[in-house]
This record gives C-alpha cells, structure tokens and sequence, in this order.
C-alpha cells in the first residue's frame, strides 16, 4: 500500500470537490453565525462528530454553542441558530431539528450534499457541498474512489474549519483569548 498516493488522491479529491462551494454561500453562513445569540449544531453518524468539532470551535471562539443531544443543552428559541450536516438530505432526526427551530423562531443554517433534498428545503440557508452520499453520487456520478460518504464528511471537516478561521479574523486572531476559553480539564 502507498500511503503517499492514497493521501494525495483523498486530499485532491476534497481539493476538487470545495472549488465547487459557493463563496457568497459560505461568507452569509458566517455572518448568521455571528448574529445568533446562542448556536446548536445537530447532525447524526460521522457527520454528527465532523460537527461536534465545529461547536467545539465556536465556543473557542466565545460564541453560546451546543450539541443537539447533549444533556446540557438548553431549550432553543428565538434569535438562536440552529446548524446541521447532511450528505444526503434526508436523515429524519436533521431535517426535524429545522422543522424544530422554525417552530421556536430560530434560523436553520446546514451544509448539505443534495440541494433539493427534503433538508435543504426546509433550511433558511445552506451551503451545497455536492459531495455525494451514502447512498453514492448525486445522479449517479462517480466522484470519489473511497466509500460513500466519505468525501463529504471530509470536505464538510474542511469547510468548517475554514469557517472558524474567517470567524478567528473577524476577531482579530486573538489566541490568548482562544485559549482561555480551551478546556484545562485534560
């Protein structure tokens, strides 16, 4: 097995697939961000932990956020964001946490593989990453060599990683502050 090869093919294919993301999509999913008074993120399998780095982040950064699921986390209401992943759209647990915040007075934000999908149309606002799904490619495009799901999870861990930079410069890449808000309890 090369290792090497491997990477670089796993590393160009994500490469390929964020040139398709939607810069404008990105910076008005960063400035909802911003104007929540507290975030919940909430999705399920390998996009559930891809997303729990993320809410990790956002309270890193000094924003209100939680986990979905979580038993510390509050009731969701007006003014609150909600922020889901879905490669495929139609996870049910997802699509009812934006039905969900709808019916609280709170925004839905995702980043979703199939814009039509019963997510994306229940969302105030998306980002579409086209990473093909569990179930494959959309239409059955071939876009990756690795197991289905793979690419999006990993080009979604990559997205919003570049999101909590951009929110980081918004706040003047303040690493002292960062790390006073970074667990000590490890």
């Amino acid at each position: 097995m090369d290792v090497v090869s491997l990477t670089k093919a796993i590393a160009d294919e994500n490469l390929k697939l964020l040139g398709r993301v939607k810069g404008e999509q990105v910076l008005l999913f960063a400035e909802c961000l911003d104007k929540a008074k507290r975030i919940f993120c909430g999705a399920q399998g390998r996009s559930g932990n891809i997303l729990r780095c993320f809410c990790m982040r956002l309270m890193h950064l000094g924003y209100e956020s939680y986990f979905v699921g979580e038993t510390v986390t509050p009731r969701i209401g007006k003014g609150d964001l909600v922020v889901v992943l879905s490669g495929s759209g139609d996870t049910i647990c997802t699509v009812e946490m934006a039905k969900m915040a709808r019916s609280q007075r709170a925004s839905s934000w995702g980043i979703v593989g199939v814009e039509d999908s019963l997510l994306g149309k229940t969302l105030d606002g998306f980002v579409v990453l086209p990473g093909g799904t569990k179930r494959g490619g959309a239409k059955g495009e071939s876009l990756s060599a690795q197991p289905a799901g793979s690419l999006f999870e990993q080009a979604a861990f990559f997205l919003l990683e570049a999101i909590v930079l951009e929110l980081y410069d918004r706040q003047g890449s303040d690493l002292d502050a960062l790390l006073e808000r970074h667990t000590n309890l490890e």
